[in-house]
């Protein structure tokens, strides 16, 4: 039987950590492909530490001509993104820090398979589902990037102007009857700007924020604070210590609550099922439990290379399911095409939308206007249900 009371643990990282840094130049690479030509081609991986960023990887414009010019424009791409995090820093400077560009054309090998439609990879991609928020994510990881990114709102706006880019939290919370109900420990690290700002300085600052986010009740006298447990915290992010994309794949996804297939989605466009198929994965999970299919559910999904068609569909709703789960899997089929062009398709993936993903989660965020995040809408709901 599935636990109904524990305690689990889930950490985010801010835009500012060295590997999330690297994962907003990919992703903002690919934006600026993307905006070029819905259908380029990227694969964008990024590396960053003391005073130096390296972009390497694969990219396809439809002409030569067009990718030299976009090769141009990416020594800016860096320092805007470096920029925008906020890094001024003796050692790590947007406006002085070094910048190499290995990027190269797409290696004909790949690109025939995808070129007849096929996956751009094999792989296997998860999605998950739970009703412990209302955008139904896990609790320790929603909330865990909502601290970090209500952080990040008040250092730009200069509300808090002592605060730096680089921050990691990390939730663990008390379950009953499988819910949250209390939060046992608080764990947050954040870069500040002052060697004479003590741990219980920093406490002051942002202890106002994080009971803001956290929902009422949740926060008592017995929750343990563990705030720059280390002490000073100056010198961060790729100053600190180097970055490289795609290296925080669960902090990305569900904070370990469910499974990971183990493809990173930053820097790669969505021919790539490692990232689309992940994203079409959780807007079914997310569809099924929110057409009260399930109250949990867990799918799996499978690719070959050059392949079209996936090679397995596999969902759990961890004895939560209003029906069998083998009707889900088989409603989920007739529901949405899930050859990398359909997802493509469905999802309006081939847009500029992807750097807002970079950070604080790919996943419990608000559907928008242009097509981001797209994969949170639960506008399949009636035909799920339609389909059981």
């Amino acid at each position: 039987m599935t636990r109904k009371s524990y305690v689990f643990t889930s950490e985010s990282v801010s835009e500012g950590h060295p590997d999330k840094l690297c994962d907003r130049v990919s992703d903002a690479v690919l934006d600026a492909f993307l905006t070029e030509e819905p259908n380029a081609r990227v694969a964008c991986e990024t590396f960053a530490t003391t005073g130096r960023v390296v972009v390497g990887g694969e990219v396809g414009l439809s002409s030569k001509a067009a990718t030299d010019a976009m090769m141009a424009r990416i020594d800016g791409i860096v320092r805007d993104c470096v920029r925008d995090i906020g890094y001024e820093q003796d050692e790590f400077h947007w406006n002085t820090l070094q910048v190499q560009n290995y990027l190269h054309g797409q290696s004909a090998h790949i690109a025939q398979g995808v070129d007849r439609d096929g996956a751009g990879d094999q792989g296997i991609m998860f999605g998950y589902a739970c009703r412990e928020t209302p955008e139904l994510m896990p609790a320790p990881i929603q909330y865990a990037h909502a601290i970090l990114r209500r952080l990040a709102e008040v250092r730009k706006s200069g509300q808090e102007p002592s605060l730096r880019p680089d921050a990691k939290s990390q939730l663990t919370l008390r379950y009953e009857g499988g819910k949250p109900v209390e939060v046992m420990s608080i764990v947050l690290s954040h870069q500040h700007g002052s060697e004479s700002q003590t741990s219980a300085d920093v406490r002051t600052i942002v202890e106002p924020y994080i009971r803001e986010i956290l929902p009422s009740g949740w926060i008592s006298d017995a929750t343990v604070w563990h705030v720059n447990p280390t002490g000073t915290f100056v010198i961060g992010g790729p100053d600190g210590d180097a970055g490289l994309t795609g290296r925080k794949i669960i902090v990305d996804t569900y904070g370990g609550a469910a499974p990971h297939g183990g493809g990173a989605f930053s820097g790669k466009d969505p021919t790539k099922v490692d990232r689309s198929a992940a994203y079409a994965a959780r807007y079914l999970a997310k569809n099924v439990v929110a057409a009260g299919l399930a109250d949990r559910c867990t799918l799996q999904v499978s690719y070959a290379i050059g392949v079209a068609e996936p090679q397995s569909i596999y969902i759990d709703t961890h004895g939560t399911g209003a029906v069998p789960d083998e009707i889900i899997e088989r409603a989920v089929t007739r529901s949405m095409d899930l050859t990398p062009r359909g997802i493509r398709t469905h999802l309006g993936l081939n847009k500029p939308i992807y750097a807002r993903t970079s950070a604080y989660g790919h996943f419990g965020r608000a559907p928008e206007a242009d097509g981001g995040f797209s994969w949170e809408a639960t506008d399949l709901v009636a035909a799920l249900k339609k389909a059981v």
